[in-house]
């Protein structure tokens, strides 16, 4: 079921709502000149860190693993990157999206239980 195009695609949209929240705590929770410089590097440390640990052979990823982790490890990267967008979305003042992203995020997961098995499992 996870691999399924439309759910690849809801993947794609959580991932970049994920990283949006980064860069809206960034931008809300620092009135400082560094809230210009965290709009970016909060939302670019999420994304490295997405891209750079993986499963070598994930399916939904196209097998490519800068450095390789065991499926645990993976899960774990995905649960932080993917909750911690909505914790940012809380912490910048806004609890009903966060909320709302979280809740979501809830669903895909249940829905996507194959590929938590898998990374759990494998």
């Amino acid at each position: 079921m996870s691999l399924n195009p439309a759910m690849l695609a809801v993947r794609l949209v959580l991932e970049l709502a994920a990283l949006t929240a980064f860069g809206v705590f960034g931008w809300r929770a620092f009135d400082s000149p560094w809230k210009f410089a965290l709009v970016v590097i909060l939302p670019l440390a999420a994304a490295t860190l997405w891209g750079t640990f993986a499963v070598p052979g994930d399916p939904s990823r196209g097998g490519e693993a800068p450095i390789a982790v065991s499926g645990q490890v993976r899960l774990l990267v995905e649960l932080v990157v993917l909750f911690g967008g909505a914790a940012a979305l809380w912490a910048a003042g806004l609890p009903r999206w966060a909320l709302t992203f979280g809740a979501i995020l809830v669903v895909y997961h249940v829905i996507a239980h194959d590929r938590i098995r898998w990374l759990i499992t494998g």
